[in-house]
């Protein structure tokens, strides 16, 4: 109960963070797992380089984002729930119609009081998520949209440690920690790799059987 209460205060901790595949948010976060298995290592790839059938994107911050209505109020507010942003929004200080804004938003008409994930890693464009029936709940009028973030060359990072045990034998654990504010294996993966390998690193009886153990981004 003890370790639960633990991993489920790690949650709260990390659950505001805003994380994309990378970015300040994922670097945070991978500090924040050091302080919880101090031997994890944190690596990083240059953005441009390319691992296998992939090319590591550049980098993208988000400080700001919100929509100001035609009444006056702040909806889609970043700083609320960063979910509200599409990811790697670039940049953009206007005011718009209803129509025009409608082909900057994205829902989920099938659960309609859910905000959608939404991310546009190398499509440059800019967008807003929100549920089905705040947008549904939307009326005509000019609406000021604003998104101060930046997309530039930077670096992936990501962790990894070995934990080497009496077999030749390797068991390889992998999870990933780039979607932000949701729970179901978006924490719940990396909560769980870092605690079972942190359980590993100090059972003896279990490291006998291991050979490496990988938990990762």
């Amino acid at each position: 109960m003890t370790e639960g209460l633990e991993m489920h205060n790690w949650a709260n901790d990390l659950w505001p963070i805003n994380r994309s595949l990378t970015g300040q948010g994922v670097r945070e976060t991978l500090l924040y797992l050091k302080t919880i298995l101090p031997d994890l290592t944190i690596n990083s790839i240059a953005s441009g380089t390319k691992v296998f059938d992939w090319i590591i994107p550049d980098e993208w911050h988000c400080r700001n984002a919100y929509i100001i209505t035609p009444d006056g109020n702040k909806i889609c507010d970043f700083k609320t729930n960063n979910l509200h942003v599409l990811g790697y929004s670039t940049a953009i200080n206007k005011t718009l119609s209803l129509a025009e804004l409608k082909k900057h938003l994205y829902t989920q008409s099938d659960q309609p009081d859910v905000i959608p994930y939404v991310t546009s890693y190398y499509n440059r464009r800019w967008g807003f998520c929100l549920s089905h029936n705040d947008f549904n709940s939307l009326r005509e009028g000019q609406y000021q949209v604003f998104i101060d973030s930046e997309i530039y060359n930077g670096q992936l990072n990501y962790a990894d440690i070995v934990i080497k045990g009496k077999s030749s034998k390797e068991i390889l654990l992998s999870t990933y920690i780039c979607h932000p504010s949701m729970a179901n294996n978006e924490l719940s993966g990396p909560l769980v790799s870092i605690a079972l390998a942190r359980h590993i690193k100090s059972n003896k009886v279990l490291r006998r059987y291991l050979g490496k153990t990988v938990e990762k981004r």
